[in-house]
C-alpha cells in the first residue's frame, strides 16, 4: 500500500466504491465524507487535489466509506444533519431531518408571528429539530416537544444545550399531547405516516430511522387520525394544527379535519416538488 496518495484519487476511489453499492450522488457522498475526515469545507478540498493523504488520514474515511456503502444514512455516518441553516446532532435515535420539514417550519413560523408570545407545542420531536427552530427564530415563544422514545427525548435534549435553548423548551415524555391543560396557539406535528405495508419498500437509509418515526397503521393515518380527535382540547381559541403529511394523503387528512367538526379554515398545502404535504387547521 502506497505511504500516501494524492486527495483526489482517494476521493475517486471512495466514489468509485459508494457508486458500485447503490448509494445516491457518490461524489457528493464521498466528499462530504472527506471533508468531514479532514475537518475542512467541502469546497475546500477542490484546492487541494494534489495533496497526499497518508494512512492515518485514509483510516477513518475508509471506516466512513464503508458505513455510507452499507446504506447507513450519510447523517449518521457524519453524526450531524443541517436543518433550516444550522448544524443538529442526528443520530439513529431521531428521524434524519427532510427537507419538506423545513417547510413546515416555514409555515408554522407564518402561523406563530401572528401572536405577540404564541404557546406552540412540537408533538413527534424527535431530534427535537422544529422545536429548537421555532425557538431561535421565535425568542418570545412558549415551546414544549413531545415524544414517545426516551431515545428520541436524550437527543433532542443534547441538540438544545447545543443550541443553549436548555431553559426555552420544555420536553414531555408522553404518547402525543403532554399532561396538564395548557392551551397551545400553535401544534406542530411530523408524525408516522407510511403505510406499514410500504416500509419494507423504502430506501435502506430510510429504514434506518426508528420504526416508531416511520410506521403509521395500514393506511399510515393512525397517529395522524388520534391527533385529529384529541388536539382540538389542547388548542387556544383560533389556534392551528399544522401536520406533515405523506403522499396522496392530502384528501384524506382534509376529510378527518372536516369530520372532526371543530377546526375551520382547513386547507391542505403542496411541498416544492407540488406534492400536497401539510394540513392545517384552525380551532374554532
Amino acid at each position: 500500500m502506497p505511504e500516501s496518495i494524492p486527495l483526489l484519487e482517494v476521493l475517486r476511489g471512495a466514489e468509485r466504491y459508494l457508486a458500485d453499492r447503490g448509494v445516491e450522488s457518490p461524489r457528493l457522498n464521498a466528499e462530504h465524507l472527506l471533508a468531514h475526515t479532514l475537518g475542512l469545507k467541502r469546497m475546500e478540498l477542490y484546492l487541494q487535489f494534489d495533496r497526499p493523504l497518508g494512512e492515518a488520514e485514509r483510516a477513518p474515511l475508509r471506516e466512513m466509506v464503508k458505513r455510507r456503502g452499507a446504506r447507513e444514512p450519510l447523517q449518521h455516518v457524519l453524526g450531524t444533519a443541517e436543518f433550516h441553516g444550522r448544524t443538529f446532532a442526528c443520530d439513529k435515535r431521531g428521524l434524519v431531518p427532510r427537507p419538506e420539514t423545513e417547510q413546515l417550519v416555514e409555515i408554522a413560523l407564518e402561523i406563530a408571528k401572528t401572536k405577540t408570545s404564541p404557546k406552540i407545542l412540537d408533538i413527534g420531536t424527535g431530534s427535537g429539530v422544529i422545536a429548537i427552530t421555532l425557538a431561535l427564530e421565535i425568542p418570545s415563544a412558549e415551546i414544549h416537544a413531545v415524544d414517545i422514545s426516551p431515545d428520541a427525548l436524550a437527543l433532542a435534549a443534547e441538540n438544545t444545550a447545543r443550541h443553549e435553548l436548555a431553559t426555552r423548551i420544555s420536553f414531555h415524555p408522553a404518547d402525543l399531547l403532554p399532561p396538564g391543560n395548557t392551551k397551545f396557539d400553535l401544534i406542530a406535528a411530523n408524525l408516522p405516516y407510511i403505510p406499514a405495508g410500504e416500509i419494507a419498500s423504502l430506501s435502506p437509509e430510510v429504514r434506518h430511522d426508528p420504526a416508531t418515526a416511520l410506521d403509521g397503521g395500514p393506511d399510515g393515518l393512525d397517529t395522524i387520525r388520534r391527533l385529529v380527535e384529541t388536539a382540538p382540547d389542547h388548542l387556544a381559541p383560533g389556534g392551528a394544527l399544522l401536520l406533515e403529511i405523506g403522499a396522496g394523503q392530502g384528501d384524506a387528512v382534509n376529510t378527518l379535519l372536516r369530520e372532526q367538526r371543530k377546526f375551520r379554515d382547513i386547507s391542505v398545502r403542496s411541498d416544492y416538488q407540488n406534492i400536497p404535504r401539510f394540513a392545517v387547521g384552525f380551532h374554532g
